[in-house]
């Protein structure tokens, strides 16, 4: 028994430091619903102060207590300023985030990695063309958010019900599609949406997001009918049914 109580101890003293290489800490100050399903959590402390992010980038958060086996969960950030980041969680399923989103408290630590990803909005693009659902939306509304005010923008966002969708800047210039009790899977609506989009002639650049059949569909529809170059369509799978490891 003493022997193992030791090892414990041993083991703390290497992890610690371990951690602090690997990972930012911050504590939650506050939790709130942004819409029914989706959680808003407040993140402050010193470190976030000195964070670099880019809109559209995500951190890796630990979802689980530092003494337990790893569960790295990749989450946008929908807002960063200060010493204060604000993360929004979809709350669905019985998986290790769904459940860190459920049971986080004000004062818990967060352990998280710094904001990484190049789905970022590009500047020397005639327009922007947003698609995707719940799990895309938190990166468009910060991506919409960074946008100057001239650069015109176009859209389809699907979300189960008018309350799931999130306050999105420049919503009004997209076009909302509800599926009621429709699968988010390769969900036929959406790619009707962007079929049905009054888009410049021109090409602009698209971000695709979320069900990594619907980001398929799309841009195969941008690139075969509507003539667009690859290059000018940024995808980001974020998962796919059955599937593990995506983000």
């Amino acid at each position: 028994m003493a022997a193992s109580s030791t090892h414990r101890r041993a083991t703390g003293r290497l992890i610690g430091p371990l951690l602090n290489m690997i990972f930012l800490r911050a504590h939650v100050a506050d939790v709130s619903a942004i819409t029914p399903r989706m959680r808003l959590i407040g993140l402050t402390g010193p470190d976030l102060a000195q964070l670099s992010w880019t809109a559209g980038q995500q951190v890796r958060v630990r979802a689980t207590a530092p003494q337990t086996s790893p569960a790295l969960r990749t989450y946008s950030v929908w807002r960063h300023g200060g010493d204060r980041l604000e993360l929004c969680v979809l709350d669905h399923g019985e998986g290790p985030g769904a459940r860190w989103a459920r049971a986080v408290r004000p004062g818990d630590e967060v352990l998280f990695r710094k904001p990484e990803g190049n789905f970022v909005t590009r500047e020397a693009t005639p327009y922007h063309l947003f698609v995707g659902e719940e799990t895309a939306s938190v990166a468009f509304g910060a991506m919409l958010g960074a946008l100057p005010a001239g650069d015109r923008v176009y859209g389809a966002v699907e979300v189960a019900e008018p309350s799931d969708r999130l306050p999105l800047p420049r919503s009004a210039e997209l076009s909302w599609r509800f599926r009621e009790d429709a699968p988010a899977a390769a969900s036929a609506g959406l790619v009707a949406a962007v079929r049905e989009l009054a888009l410049p002639a021109e090409p602009g650049t698209a971000y695709l997001a979320g069900e990594a059949r619907i980001c398929q569909a799309v841009r195969a529809h941008l690139v075969r009918d509507r003539g667009w170059p690859r290059r000018s369509v940024l995808v980001k799978p974020f998962w796919a049914p059955g599937k593990r490891g995506m983000e």
